[in-house]
């Protein structure tokens, strides 16, 4: 092993961890958001108005993807839903780029790693992306295509028993399978979206008196569980390998790939080279982003960074996720409209910056290896109550904090353990989520007496797991 190997190593691992300890705290936050956002933001009444491929149609799509957060993966299998419920192909993919890109932590990650610049980009191109995407697909949509592969789908799903996951769409488990009290039966593909499915038709209260008791801080750790479940991997992956994409890819690498210069040409070049790069980087979600780091570190134009920031839909993995579900003719169809719009929108942007006077000067800060990471400064303290507020949300969620329970709160309908609060009225023991809960039933009990103290009295309840 050569002697300078090893001092290379530290120094790959330095920058990629020190990457992370600089975003840790935004990507935290991010979550916690957008947990809060997927708690207690109807999604059912979101789908349900998707409408068409018009632009009423594609606003809602895109707005539900922005507030429906998740990993590459999980993106394209809750399209996969909603494809076979009938919406339409344009919806479909503005919904699968908004819930990756367009979203809290993905865009404080960009603005913390890339600055102010890359994240109006990514916010304005993203908007400007699904704009050209939609006209894109209405102009060479082959339906007749389209509409036989939905029918295949559900016949195949229909032939091999397939149920899906009601909470994110994804293919249920015969493990995860409760009762609900209509008799119909449920799949689930985790037990963390059986919990949540269990916690949202438990709960009926308002979200401020929720966010009160531990039910619905219950919610939301589980929610916060999960959307870290989903995206470790790629977040990990992403930051160690922009360390060592910034030590020992030399610059004549990038000065092959990418050409130099401010002509349209080489902006052109760099955009499509930039989505090249993204589809065989296996790295998506917001693990693209410390990658993109590295490619800004290289040398490589705002339309190159931005683009493959756009393309973490169209990796070598994803692609194959289409593949299995769609077919190759399906899969060459999404991929080529996706890389057109990505690539044309990261040169749109480029443009757009160059006439404004607002892309970024390369020149203007230290590099990488220049950067000290681990310092007692703003980023020490953000991270120290980030990491507590994670620390809370997990101990709620792994202590079972308000978990579905054997009771039901008949303030705010979450169900409880009979550890909590109770309070007895005409006979009638009731048991409650909080003290909070238990304060509004004794004001007014014969507001809530009504309520079945027992969740599970009638047969096919939802607590039987």
């Amino acid at each position: 092993m050569p002697a300078a190997f090893i001092p290379q190593l530290v120094e790959a691992l330095r920058i990629g961890v020190g990457f992370l300890w600089t975003a840790a705290w935004a990507i935290i936050m991010g979550l916690v958001v957008t947990s809060l956002v997927q708690v207690y933001v109807s999604k059912d009444r979101m789908a349900a108005v998707l409408g068409e491929g018009d632009v009423a149609g594609v606003t809602k799509a895109t707005l539900f993807g922005a507030a429906s957060s998740g990993c590459s993966f999980g993106a394209v299998a809750i399209g996969k839903g909603l494809f076979k419920k009938g919406a339409h192909v344009v919806t479909v993919l503005a919904f699968m780029f908004a819930s990756t890109n367009l979203i809290v932590e993905l865009g404080l990650m960009i603005l913390i790693l890339l600055g102010w610049e890359f994240l109006v980009a990514e916010l304005l191109g993203g908007v400007i992306l699904i704009a050209v995407m939609a006209v894109i697909v209405h102009m060479t949509l082959p339906e007749n295509l389209f509409d036989r592969v939905r029918e295949e789908l559900n016949d195949r799903d229909r032939e091999h028993g397939v149920t899906e996951d009601p909470t994110c769409g994804m293919e249920g488990k015969d493990e995860y399978t409760i009762v609900t009290d209509g008799g119909e039966t449920l799949k689930f593909c985790s037990k963390g979206c059986m919990e949540t499915y269990q916690q949202q038709t438990a709960g009926s209260g308002d979200w401020r008196d929720e966010l009160l008791s531990w039910g619905g801080w219950y919610k939301v750790g589980n929610q916060y569980r999960k959307e870290w479940s989903m995206l470790y991997t790629d977040v990990i992956a992403g930051f160690l390998i922009s360390g060592f994409v910034i030590v020992f890819v030399p610059q004549w690498v990038w000065n092959s790939l990418f050409l130099q210069g401010d002509s349209l040409v080489a902006s052109a070049e760099n955009a499509v080279m930039g989505v090249a790069i993204a589809v065989l980087s296996f790295v998506g979600s917001m693990g693209n982003v410390p990658f993109a780091v590295a490619l800004w570190g290289g040398g490589v134009s705002f339309a190159g960074v931005i683009a493959f920031v756009y393309a973490d839909l169209i990796t070598v993995p994803v692609l194959n996720v289409y593949r299995k579900y769609y077919g190759l003719q399906v899969m060459a169809y999404i991929l080529g409209v996706f890389f057109v719009t990505m690539a044309f929108t990261g040169f749109l942007m480029e443009q757009l910056f160059e006439a404004l006077d607002i892309v970024p000067n390369l020149a203007g800060g230290m590099t990488a290896s220049e950067q000290t990471y681990f310092e007692l400064n703003y980023t020490f303290y953000l991270n120290l109550i980030a990491f507590a507020l994670s620390g809370f949300l997990l101990f709620v969620y792994r202590r079972g904090l308000g978990a579905p329970g054997q009771y039901r709160d008949p303030v705010c309908g979450m169900r409880t353990t009979g550890d909590g609060p109770t309070a007895t009225h005409d006979g009638e023991t009731y048991h409650f989520c909080s003290r909070h809960c238990k304060q509004a039933f004794e004001e007014t009990p014969g507001d809530f007496a009504t309520v079945e103290p027992v969740a599970d009295a009638s047969a096919g309840g939802h607590d039987h797991h």
